[in-house]
């Protein structure tokens, strides 16, 4: 353990991403909660912290010039794969700012795979948990001490060697950090959005999962373990969150009986919200009635995000997705029948052809799914199925990771394909030219959140037309990045 030192002061930033439209993306602006946690844990140690939330804040200049004491070590989120070029051109401009500076990377992309985050200006890559690799961090270099000496981190050093320290064998508990700071981004408060529900508060109850989605970097980044809030702090983040709540949690509802004994204090205490949002499965849900049904109270509005995937068997098999489509159509019943509302996704693989489009659409519209989004399948750093493509992966920006982009040639060629992914699009409620019209949208949302609610409707239009891809599939748009994604060492 090393020596305990105070004082450090730690500027913590989220970049601007310059690409937008992953899945539902124009309609989530979300406050960075993983930087919110860690701002606490450096609190906790004795450290000042500073968060920047560079979508609505002022320029980078102001928060590195404008303290009240010299910044000693600067944080910058890498949350994911589509973000990674505008996290590295943020470092490089923090580098010019602050020339003597440290520059670590954190956040769920770089920890499931720091390779392109190990460049000239960045100092280290956090693989640990943030909120406790940063306190650890800020002691280090205001001791003097060699980054190598902090457990859970890839560093870059002066010589080019790159090293990674050992990780602590110790599981982290959640617990061990205080509730999140979120006094360091009440200015941009009203700014975060989820769907048409602003302002949002962002809530972690759990993190993990134990399943085994061959497209998904969550439970292979945490071993397909599940570790906990206790009730206690949770009811707490509930109490002080306002009444538009989304839960980060990657499985909700995993483990029942916590579940229950959770719903159970929450309305003890008398903790009901407006609007919550939660992510679960629908085999879960197909046999948690009662769960469900105690948890349903403690909103108004309830709405379930299911990964639907597929609309076959052979396909949920194929993302190993441990699930059959007779629970799809299970969960989405017990969820309607207990006034939950219902939305989702399915992957689209570029293998499809057109007998398999129609197999979605008719599923669709069997069970009612038009509330539901439609990703292309995308290997995802850090995932045992991006290894297994990297031979057919082009040298594409990171930007193109943003499962709206093709990353190799489709079997039914890229303007047949785009034809039926926006085909796919248009049947949703998205569509205002189809089933749900702008005004009805506008109905159902508060007066104040209609002008957000358009801008995020008008940019969501463009997913239903074909040119709007393929001006960004050919070669010339390969060629077009700064820093080609996949490079084989």
């Amino acid at each position: 353990m090393l020596p305990f030192t105070a004082l450090m002061h730690v500027v913590l930033l989220r970049p601007v991403p310059g690409n937008e439209r992953f899945g539902l993306g124009p309609f989530f602006r979300i406050e960075p909660l993983g930087m919110e946690y860690i701002a606490s844990a450096l609190e906790a140690a004795g450290h000042t912290a500073a968060i920047a939330d560079l979508r609505f804040s002022r320029p980078l200049e102001h928060h590195l010039r404008s303290t009240r004491r010299p910044v000693g070590l600067i944080g910058i989120a890498a949350m994911h794969a589509l973000e990674t070029d505008d996290v590295m051109a943020l470092a490089r401009r923090v580098r010019q700012l602050a020339p003597g500076v440290p520059i670590v990377i954190g956040g769920h992309t770089a920890a499931a795979y720091p390779r392109p985050f190990l460049l000239d200006p960045v100092d280290a890559v956090i693989l640990d948990d943030g909120e406790r690799a940063m306190p650890r961090i800020a002691d280090a270099i205001d001791a003097g001490w060699p980054l190598r000496d902090v457990p859970g981190l890839t560093i870059r050093e002066a010589s080019g060697e790159v090293v990674t320290t050992p990780a602590d064998s110790a599981s982290f508990e959640l617990d061990a950090v205080p509730m999140p700071a979120r006094h360091l981004v009440a200015q941009w408060r009203r700014q975060y959005a989820c769907l048409a529900h602003r302002p949002a508060w962002l809530i972690e109850t759990a993190r993990g999962c134990p399943f085994r989605c061959s497209f998904c970097s969550i439970w292979q980044l945490h071993a397909r373990s599940v570790r906990e809030r206790s009730i206690e702090s949770v009811c707490r983040d509930f109490a002080g969150a306002g009444d538009h709540v989304f839960v980060a949690d990657d499985l909700f509802w995993h483990h029942p009986p916590r579940s229950l004994a959770l719903a159970n204090e929450l309305r003890r205490r008398g903790i009901r919200k407006r609007w919550i949002l939660v992510q679960s499965r629908v085999d879960l849900v197909a046999r948690s009635a009662e769960l469900l049904e105690a948890w349903r109270p403690i909103a108004q509005d309830f709405d379930i995000f299911f990964g639907l995937e597929a609309a076959t068997n052979e396909g949920l098999n194929g993302l190993q997705k441990d699930a059959t489509v007779d629970q799809t159509g299970e969960g989405v019943e017990v969820a309607r029948s207990l006034r939950y509302g219902v939305t989702g996704n399915f992957v689209i693989d570029p293998a499809w052809r057109e007998a398999d489009f129609e197999n979605l659409w008719t599923f669709v519209e069997r069970y009612g799914l038009f509330q539901a989004g439609f990703t292309i399948l995308t290997p995802l750093p850090g995932t045992a199925y991006y290894e297994d493509m990297r031979s057919r992966l082009q040298s594409r920006p990171w930007a193109h990771f943003d499962m709206h982009h093709l990353l190799w040639e489709p079997a039914l060629g890229p303007e047949r394909f785009f034809e039926l992914y926006c085909e796919t699009w248009r049947r949703s409620v998205l569509n205002l030219k189809g089933r749900k019209s702008v005004w009805r949208w506008l109905r159902e949302v508060d007066p104040r959140n209609m002008l957000f609610l358009l801008r995020a409707l008008r940019r969501t239009q463009r997913m239903m037309s074909p040119e709007h891809y393929i001006s960004e599939y050919g070669p010339e748009a390969v060629l077009s990045g700064m820093d080609p994604a996949p490079r084989r060492s």
